[in-house]
């Protein structure tokens, strides 16, 4: 394959259709990878030293397989791995890790931040971490575990949702070793006939070894030429970034091992792929996604992600300590150790994970208050000390009573009158303590007074 077309990586600046974008985000140049919101990187993604990280973290090349290692799903090949951090140390130069990430949705869940947590381990070890926004590949959507083909969204859209990625990701990483670039800068560059010359790097063949792929093409269900090129977008992102090593969930590792080959063909040396296990959702069964209802977001209060992590199976505490929290490996297993001697109680563990994941994304003072609450809404049977208020006079119909199915609609506890009755006829509404099953109830409220859907939905009604 002609070497042109992994040699091009000139920028381009956003024309006059892509509209509402901040000034910090619409210049860029690939050649000089942006860092999303903190003005320009140096040319390049490399930066810093590892010979002088070393002194800091003291870290041989076993010492950091050993981090690196713990809690993902595979390495390919570890090998490979354990001769780069060789030549990183002895060179003084920090290995390019790449992440990914598709801004089809604005806000990030604990799923997400799995690769993230891996990311900034390689960060501690004095490496330089990479994201990729994916504003080009976004506009096919990632087929991964798509059962049919994905709507294709707007480049305005994805946009507008990659501005909310910073301050959700630099919960976990740190913004002075990040740097932030948008694929668009290469991808949106290249000609047609290199983009068939791309597609020449592999076959429909290889493309139909993915398990989606591979179950719609035997239920004879639609695949649209163009998903098979999502592989190839992400494979050639790793060749612009000359990756050395990409992170991913074990979803992704079709797509992973994609950029080893096109870097091969560019006559690079292959990215080491770094898969991570996906993150069981709530329910315990399912991977967290947004759209199952099973997820605990990054951008949620305080309150509502504590209350989220103790409804967890507890079989899943030990999994959610290893994946999304900063605790030692050492004391994860002494934990483990005592909630199977029956030293720890499930209820303990299950508060302590719940603290550790509040102190992250809202710190170490909300996590307490979070806990207290929880203890006083659910141990103590107590209504929470702050609340929504709620007017209700406008909520009455115009022989002024009050229906309790408007009264839920109308302050936000049920989306619909159809899933307000439900609620109601499920024992999930309380007004005053008290429990209402019959959906057709007319109710008279008094200021002060508290209505309550689930466990922990309360709004303070006024009049």
């Amino acid at each position: 394959m002609p070497e042109g077309i992994f040699a091009r990586l000139s920028g381009r600046k956003y024309n006059g259709n892509d509209k509402n974008l901040s000034e910090d985000m619409i210049e860029y140049n690939a050649t000089k990878v942006w860092r999303f919101g903190l003005g320009k990187s140096e040319p390049g993604v490399r930066g810093g030293n590892v010979a002088e990280n070393k002194k800091e973290y003291g870290k041989t090349v076993e010492e950091q397989l050993s981090i690196l290692k713990t809690g993902a799903a595979e390495i390919i090949p570890e090998a490979e791995l354990a001769a780069k951090l060789e030549r990183s140390l002895s060179e003084g130069k920090p290995l390019v890790v790449k992440l990914g990430l598709d801004p089809t949705a604005p806000d990030v869940h604990l799923g997400h931040t799995v690769p993230l947590q891996k990311l900034r381990q390689f960060q501690d070890l004095g490496h330089q971490a990479v994201i990729v926004i994916g504003d080009f590949t976004g506009r096919i959507g990632d087929p991964t575990g798509k059962s049919e083909t994905r709507k294709p969204m707007t480049p305005e859209e994805l946009l507008r949702n990659a501005k909310t990625y910073q301050e959700q990701v630099f919960k976990i990483l740190d913004p002075a070793k990040t740097r932030m670039t948008f694929n668009s800068s290469w991808l949106g560059k290249l000609t047609f006939a290199e983009v068939i010359k791309l597609a020449a790097a592999t076959t429909v063949a290889r493309m139909l070894e993915r398990d989606d792929f591979a179950k719609r093409y035997a239920a004879g269900m639609p695949i649209g030429v163009h998903e098979f090129f999502y592989p190839l977008m992400q494979g050639y992102d790793s060749v612009a970034l000359r990756a050395d090593v990409e992170l991913g969930g074990t979803d992704q590792t079709f797509n992973l091992l994609m950029g080893r080959t096109l870097q091969k063909e560019a006559g690079q040396e292959p990215q080491v792929a770094l898969t991570l296990p996906l993150l069981e959702g709530l329910d315990g069964v399912q991977k967290m996604s947004k759209s199952l209802g099973n997820y605990i977001g990054v951008y949620e209060s305080g309150r509502e992600m504590f209350g989220k992590t103790m409804s967890l199976p507890d079989e899943l505490m030990i999994r959610y300590f290893e994946r999304v929290t900063k605790v030692p490996v050492a004391e994860i297993r002494r934990l483990e150790a005592g909630l199977r001697e029956g030293t720890v109680h499930p209820r303990d563990l299950k508060m302590r994970l719940a603290r550790e994941i509040v102190g992250i994304y809202h710190g170490e003072e909300e996590a307490e208050r979070a806990q207290a609450e929880f203890i006083r809404m659910f141990q103590q049977k107590e209504a929470p000390d702050e609340m929504p208020v709620i007017e209700v006079g406008a909520l009455k119909g115009p022989d002024g009573r009050l229906e309790l199915v408007t009264l839920l609609v109308g302050s936000g506890l049920a989306p619909s009158r159809g899933e307000a009755r439900r609620l109601i006829e499920q024992g999930g509404v309380r007004l005053r303590e008290e429990r209402v099953t019959d959906p057709q109830a007319i109710v008279s409220v008094n200021s002060g007074d508290v209505l309550q859907v689930g466990k922990r939905k309360f709004v303070r009604l006024t009049l």
